[in-house]
């Protein structure tokens, strides 16, 4: 029998050695070149790679949601002052700009020393290799977790748990989750979970607390509500004048107005889906002979 662990303990060593070989290393340099990054999971592994170019969306360009947007920048420079701060969640109906606002966070403190980390779900397995890679550099690291959402038997979401609160080792004070939902409590809720448990649980409110308990750990959390027509049309008026688009106003609001129909959305992406459209329509028949 020892003879057999004996090996068994050698071929663990040489799977690891190999995996080790295998596993693509991390660039340090990497971190120093760049300001956007994107996180994926290889063979079980960290892959970080550098964004070339991030979304150079702006804070001039989102209309509608100013006190969110307030108490996002101010929580921000907290962070980048070394100050008391919190991970954000902001959560919402889509197309109403919580991915634009975290995304402009980059563009207006990067040359303060803000860089981001955007995690898909798939990798959210390596935030603690995250934490770790980050700890203690100079910079400070905002990790962007969009599209933050799990489904009734996804247990991953322990994995970011343990970062926010939890843990016995304390999240880095240079790394900061920042996370969208289109879900307040970031998991499906059922109304069987306040009736009588149908399968008989004994104590059905304590998996609801569960639930809720991942959003709790969010210190910031910033409800966005759907857009009525009005800011729909300043959204588009804001959009025409920052790109230059020569059209009337009666004609622009007219033309706005039918897209939205078309849609069925007054939300901020469809605002900018439209002025992207009206846009290349307007340069495209100045060009025609």
């Amino acid at each position: 029998m020892d003879a057999i662990l004996k090996e068994l303990a050698a071929l663990n060593r040489s799977l690891g050695r190999i995996a080790d070989v295998l596993a693509p290393s991390l660039d340090v340099a990497l971190l120093e070149r760049f300001t956007a990054f994107t996180c994926s999971s290889g063979n079980d592994t960290l892959v970080i790679k550098g964004i070339p170019a991030p979304d150079p969306i702006r804070f001039s360009e989102i209309i509608g949601i100013d006190d969110i947007i307030s108490a996002l920048r101010a929580n921000a420079e907290q962070f980048l002052e070394g100050l008391p701060c919190n991970n954000a969640l902001l959560y919402g109906p889509r197309g109403t700009g919580k991915s634009s606002a975290v995304k402009a966070l980059l563009n207006a403190y990067a040359d303060q020393g803000l860089r981001m980390i955007e995690m898909p779900r798939d990798s959210l397995v390596h935030i603690l290799k995250v934490a770790e890679i980050v700890r203690d550099r100079k910079d400070k690291f905002i990790v962007f977790c969009d599209d933050f959402t799990f489904e009734e038997d996804d247990r991953s979401y322990r994995q970011i748990k343990t970062v926010l609160e939890g843990s016995l080792e304390t999240r880095p004070v240079n790394m900061l989750i920042h996370a969208t939902s289109n879900r307040r409590h970031l998991m499906p809720e059922k109304i069987s979970e306040n009736l009588p448990d149908p399968q008989n649980e004994l104590h059905p409110e304590e998996s609801l607390e569960e639930k809720i308990s991942l959003s709790d750990r969010f210190g910031l959390r910033l409800g966005f509500q759907h857009f009525d027509a009005d800011i729909y049309l300043r959204i588009i008026g804001n959009y025409a004048k920052l790109r230059r688009i020569r059209i009337s106003g009666e004609e622009l609001r007219r033309l706005a107005m039918e897209w939205s129909i078309s849609h069925g959305s007054f939300s901020g992406r469809t605002a900018r889906q439209f002025i992207d459209s009206l846009e290349g329509r307007l340069k495209k028949k100045k060009h025609l002979p």
